[in-house]
């Protein structure tokens, strides 16, 4: 049997096809999501771009995986991916069953994502059992890469970083604070913006200043999401960049509070094919 699946983000969709936990064909696309397009733009991507990549293949089942993907928006993506392929299981689900999926399988666990968004949830091993809101990166967010850079952002502006790096951050991404007042405020997609920033961050991490933004994003994380759940008994496993990049400091935070951390993962698509291989 023969199964696709696909990790789609804003920007990006990775689409891969195995059999068992075999690797048949990896395609990397461009971003599929129901908030910015229409099903009939979602069909002519899927066309245009990924049919011709696997139209050679005789497909059993197709399980797509995105952001956006609300109980209300599946209907969308599922009808878009049948008009190319007609097949009988076209699966649907959100980022956050990606991760659970991923990181925690058919077993108990707490699924986290730390990448340009935070978002968090309780799994039972098959389904979500309880999830904090995560309320996007102006309410919440904690821990993810627009959270982040708004807190650098902010911190420099208001002159709480170490003398010169105020200076650096504005000269490397060539900004004045007019122009990041507009990027955050008024145009398209800030909290891509603000996550944009993690290199700085990451570069200067041997400054205070900086590492305690860091520590004080995943603490927040931590003491607003995952200490609601049951976490003294279920692993707190981790998937995305933030997480995977700074995943010594998410380490140290959550010991200090207590969280024992299993799985970091860049990319859900490992711990998807694993999870379909056992699946079988």
């Amino acid at each position: 049997m023969k199964r696709l699946i696909a990790d789609s983000g804003a920007t990006k969709t990775d689409w891969c096809l195995i059999k068992g936990n075999e690797i048949l064909k990896h395609y990397s696309g461009k971003g599929i999501s129901p908030v910015f397009q229409t099903e009939d733009q979602i069909s002519n991507e899927i066309h245009n771009n990924v049919f011709p990549e696997f139209k050679e293949w005789n497909i059993s089942k197709i399980h797509f995986y995105g952001s956006g993907c609300t109980a209300e928006n599946i209907p969308i993506v599922k009808n878009a991916i049948f008009k190319i392929f007609p097949i009988e299981t076209i699966e649907v689900y959100s980022d956050l069953i990606a991760a659970a999926h991923s990181l925690c399988g058919h077993k108990p666990g707490i699924a986290c994502i730390l990448g340009t968004g935070s978002n968090s949830c309780e799994w039972d091993g098959n389904r979500i059992i309880n999830q904090i809101s995560p309320l996007g990166f102006i309410l919440g967010d904690e821990g993810s890469g627009a959270y982040i850079g708004k807190k650098l952002i902010g911190d420099a502006l208001k002159n709480q970083l170490t003398p010169g790096l105020k200076e650096l951050l504005l000269d490397e991404y060539e900004l004045t604070p007019s122009i990041i007042i507009d990027k955050v405020y008024r145009q398209p997609f800030p909290s891509r913006f603000l996550a944009s920033l993690s290199p700085f961050i990451s570069k200067h991490l041997d400054d205070e200043s900086i590492r305690q933004i860091v520590i004080n994003s995943f603490n927040d994380f931590f003491k607003r999401n995952i200490m609601q759940y049951n976490f003294s008994e279920k692993s707190v496993n981790f998937v995305g960049s933030i997480a995977w990049y700074y995943s010594d400091i998410l380490k140290e935070t959550a010991q200090l509070n207590g969280i024992i951390t299993g799985k970091i993962l860049k990319s859900p698509m490992i711990g998807l094919i694993e999870y379909y291989s056992k699946t079988l």
